[in-house]
């Protein structure tokens, strides 16, 4: 957890690059709102899981998969690149969502924990979707 706080501090600092046309971007992390996950795994099989997440606006594209390993906990959040524009349209509805699919391999027995991440709450505490799922032989 304190490496995807991090990994947020440095993006807030390092908070825009500048591509060859101009155009200034903001790296942000959304909240993951569903995700497709299997209800077990087995071993030395790999899986596709997909993330969705909804984009505020039309100028929010997406950047990378954030994904932390720590034993069989996984961290995962999407980060998507802001353009800092005037000419930015909210999105709504099919709109705004949009979805990412990787692929994991299982290389370990028990339960793999899944923590996607939601935004931070009322408090500013990270707000996670989670998944433990079985790994069977």
């Amino acid at each position: 957890m304190k490496k995807i706080i991090a990994l947020f501090a440095l993006l807030v600092a390092l908070n825009s690059c500048s591509p060859s046309d101009g155009v200034e971007y903001q790296l942000k992390l959304v909240p993951i709102a569903s995700v497709d996950i299997p209800t077990e795994f087995t071993l030395g099989q790999t899986y596709p899981i997909t993330v969705r997440y909804n984009k505020p606006t039309t100028c929010y594209y997406f950047n990378q998969l954030y994904y932390e390993k720590d034993l069989n906990v996984r961290t995962v959040a999407v980060e998507c690149a802001e353009e800092q524009s005037n000419n930015c349209h909210e999105l709504s509805g099919a709109d705004a969502v949009s979805e990412f699919t990787f692929n994991f391999y299982v290389t370990s027995n028990g339960s793999y924990i899944f923590k996607f991440y939601q935004g931070k709450d009322e408090n500013g505490q990270d707000l996670f979707l989670q998944y433990e799922v079985p790994v069977t032989n």
